[in-house]
C-alpha cells in the first residue's frame, strides 16, 4: 500500500493511483492524511447541506449544526435573514452557544462576557477602557457563503466558486419532486433529528444510500416479515434504474416500477382511502398532474457530499474522524398535510429510529466494512457492477440497472476531481 501511494508522483496524481473506474483503494477510508485533505477540499470547499429554514422559522431562532468538523450556529435575525455563524468568541475562542437550539437575539461568551447579536456582530464587551475604545471590529466568524434551495440550507467555506444551483444541477429537480408532495408546495424539517453515531468512514454511508444491490440481502428478513413491496424494487428483474446525476449526485429512480402498477401512494405503502384529505388537497392543487405525483412519490437521491433524501425522510451525514461519522435523520413534514405527517413520523421511527428496522441493519454493515478495511489485503474495493451494461438516458445521464453501482462510480469520479485540485 505504501509503495502504491509513494509511486504516485512518478506515474500521476495520488488519486489517479487510488481511484479507478472499476475499483477504489481501501486507504481512502482509513488513511488519516486523506481524511484531513478531504476536509479541506470537500467539506470546506464545496457546498454542504447544513439544515432547513423551517428549523429557525421565527426571528431570534437558532439551532446548532455541524459543517464538517465545524460547530455552526444557524440563526434568523430580527430582519428575517439567515446566518451561519461559527460557534466561537472572537476574543479568546470560547464557545458562545451551549444549547442545541433556542431563541435569543444575542449570544454572550461565558468567559469574559463579550456579547454578539445573532447576526454575529459584536455589540458589547465589559471594561471597555482597557481597549481605549467603545467599539471593536471583532465579529463572530461566519461561513463565507450560504444559500438555500426550496428551504434546504447549504454552506460553503470557499469565498468563491460554483453557485449552489450549479452544484445541485439535476439534483435540484429531485428536491422539487419532494416539495411537490405538499399540497402547498412546501416541506418542513421540524420533527426533530435523531443522531446515529457510526464507527465508519462517512464515504461508506454516502456510497450506500443509492446502492440498490444490498437491500435484498441486508434487509431481506424485514421485507419477509412485514410483506414489504420494497424488496422487488431492487432486483435483477426490476425496471427501476440507478442514475448518475453529475457532480457526485445519484439516485435510485423507482418511478418505472411505480408507474407499472399505477397505484396512487403505493410508494408510501398506503392507499387513497386511508388519507382522503391529503389526496383531495393534492388533486385540488395540481389538477391533471396529481395522478403522476401520487403514483411516483418522492425521490431517493444522494446529494454530494452529505444530503440523502429517502422518499419520506432526510439524512445529514457529518464526519467526526477518518473512522467515525454521525448520521442525522428526520421525518419529512409536508406543509398542509397533517394526515400524512403523522404517518411519516411513524414510518421514520420504524425504519431509522432507536429501535428502527432498516438503519440498524445498515449501520452494522458500515461498521463491518470499516473493520474489514483495516485488513491489509485485498487492497481494493470493487465497484464494477453494471459497468458493461450502462447506457445514457434521454437527458444525457448515465444510468444502470436497479442493482448496479452506477451511483458509486459517479460519486468517486466527482470526489477525485475535487481531491486533485490545488489547495
Amino acid at each position: 500500500m505504501t509503495s502504491l501511494i509513494e509511486s504516485a508522483s512518478a506515474t500521476g496524481s495520488r488519486y489517479d493511483q487510488l481511484i479507478k473506474r472499476d475499483k477504489v483503494h481501501g486507504s481512502l477510508y482509513t488513511d488519516p492524511t486523506i481524511f484531513a485533505e478531504e476536509l479541506r477540499k470537500v467539506w470546506y470547499r464545496s457546498w454542504v447541506f447544513v439544515g432547513h429554514e423551517s428549523e429557525v422559522s421565527q426571528a431570534g431562532d437558532y439551532v446548532r449544526k455541524r459543517l464538517g468538523l465545524q460547530d455552526v450556529i444557524m440563526t434568523r435575525d430580527r430582519d428575517g435573514q439567515l446566518h451561519l455563524l461559527l460557534n466561537r468568541c472572537a476574543h479568546r475562542g470560547n464557545q458562545v452557544c451551549d444549547d442545541a437550539k433556542g431563541n435569543s437575539s444575542t449570544f454572550r461568551c461565558p468567559y469574559h462576557g463579550w456579547t454578539y447579536r445573532n447576526d454575529g456582530e459584536l455589540v458589547g464587551f465589559p471594561f471597555f477602557k482597557g481597549y481605549g475604545e467603545r467599539k471593536l471590529d471583532l465579529p463572530m466568524g461566519r461561513v463565507p457563503r450560504m444559500d438555500t434551495y426550496r428551504g434546504f440550507v447549504f454552506g460553503s467555506f470557499a469565498a468563491d466558486g460554483p453557485s449552489l444551483i450549479e452544484h445541485l444541477g439535476a439534483a435540484a429537480g429531485e428536491i422539487d419532486r419532494l416539495v411537490r408532495l405538499s399540497p402547498v408546495g412546501k416541506v418542513q424539517l421540524t420533527a426533530g433529528w435523531l443522531q446515529h453515531q457510526t464507527r465508519a468512514n462517512w464515504k461508506l454511508l454516502a456510497e450506500n444510500e443509492t446502492d440498490g444491490y444490498h437491500p435484498q440481502f441486508v434487509h431481506g428478513s424485514i421485507f419477509g416479515v412485514t410483506g414489504s413491496p420494497i424488496g422487488p424494487l431492487y432486483s435483477e428483474s426490476s425496471t427501476a434504474v440507478t442514475r448518475d446525476l453529475g457532480n457526485g449526485h445519484s439516485e435510485n429512480d423507482l418511478r418505472p416500477e411505480f408507474r407499472k402498477f399505477a397505484q396512487p401512494l403505493r410508494w408510501f405503502g398506503t392507499s387513497e382511502d386511508r388519507v382522503p384529505n391529503y389526496v383531495a388537497a393534492i388533486r385540488k392543487r395540481y389538477g391533471d398532474a396529481a395522478d403522476e405525483i401520487l403514483i411516483e412519490g418522492g425521490p431517493h437521491v444522494m446529494i454530494f457530499p452529505n444530503l440523502f433524501i429517502a422518499e419520506i425522510q432526510v439524512f445529514n451525514i457529518q464526519p467526526v474522524s477518518v473512522g467515525e461519522c454521525i448520521q442525522y435523520s428526520t421525518a419529512v413534514q409536508l406543509a398542509g398535510a397533517p394526515e400524512m405527517n403523522k404517518r411519516m413520523v411513524s414510518q421514520c421511527m420504524g425504519s431509522v429510529g432507536p429501535a428502527g428496522m432498516l438503519l440498524a441493519d445498515d449501520t452494522e454493515m458500515y461498521e463491518r466494512n470499516q473493520l474489514g478495511l483495516e485488513n491489509l489485503t485485498p487492497e481494493w474495493l470493487d465497484v464494477r457492477r453494471g459497468l458493461s451494461r450502462e447506457s445514457v438516458d434521454e437527458n444525457g445521464f448515465t444510468i444502470g440497472g436497479a442493482t448496479d453501482e452506477t451511483g458509486m462510480r459517479g460519486f468517486w469520479s466527482h470526489y477525485k476531481r475535487l481531491m486533485e485540485t490545488e489547495s
